[in-house]
């Protein structure tokens, strides 16, 4: 067999996992869920996949139940990178969760709106001899407590944590921890009022 047969060969779950996640109707949504409990660590109950969804490193993935991940969005979690998720979070459009050598841990009852970035860690820059795409990355930790809504086009950071029931604005980039029942917004994110 030669070497190039043998790379299409190697190649064809790649492509029918690709097909899958763009099928259409009922019947698309179920192979899709199929694929993903396949694909992850550990999956709960009742798990819609939307179109397009991109999963690298899924043995580093683990949801609880009630779990909707609309199309589009992507979940990185390879290189001893960790994602966790809880039970009933619904995860809009565009998003990307990457944890790349870090983790990311969401709690119970959590919004997330589309085109959000959680991104675990940062690339390395410390040497201005080597190109920062070549010095790797810096693992780091996100936490988002349980319910809270992130507004769209949020930007999480990593090393940040977000405190239950609070709620990140839209556009907001958020660099620092958040306290309970906190609401905040802007760039960088600060308070805007507590929760009564």
């Amino acid at each position: 067999m030669s070497r190039i047969f043998k790379a299409v060969f190697a190649e064809i779950p790649m492509w029918v996992e690709f097909i899958i996640s763009r099928f259409p109707g009922r019947t698309g949504w179920v192979l899709r869920r199929a694929i993903f409990r396949k694909k992850v660590q550990q999956s709960g109950k009742n798990i819609s996949i939307g179109i397009g969804v991109e999963i690298l490193g899924g043995n580093n993935i683990c949801t609880g139940n009630n779990i909707s991940i609309m199309k589009y969005t992507s979940l990185y979690a390879q290189g001893g990178a960790i994602i966790k998720m809880g039970n009933n979070i619904s995860i809009n459009s565009n998003t990307c969760i990457g944890a790349d050598g870090g983790e990311i841990i969401i709690g119970n009852n959590v919004i997330i709106a589309q085109n959000v970035v959680l991104r675990a860690a940062d690339h390395e820059f410390k040497s201005v001899k080597i190109p920062i795409k070549e010095q790797g990355h810096i693992g780091g930790k996100i936490i988002i407590g349980d319910d809270c809504w992130i507004g769209a086009n949020a930007v999480i950071t990593r090393n940040v944590s977000i405190g239950s029931h609070s709620i990140i604005a839209a556009g907001a980039v958020v660099t620092k921890n958040v306290e309970p029942f906190s609401i905040v917004a802007g760039v960088p994110a600060k308070l805007l009022r507590k929760r009564e």
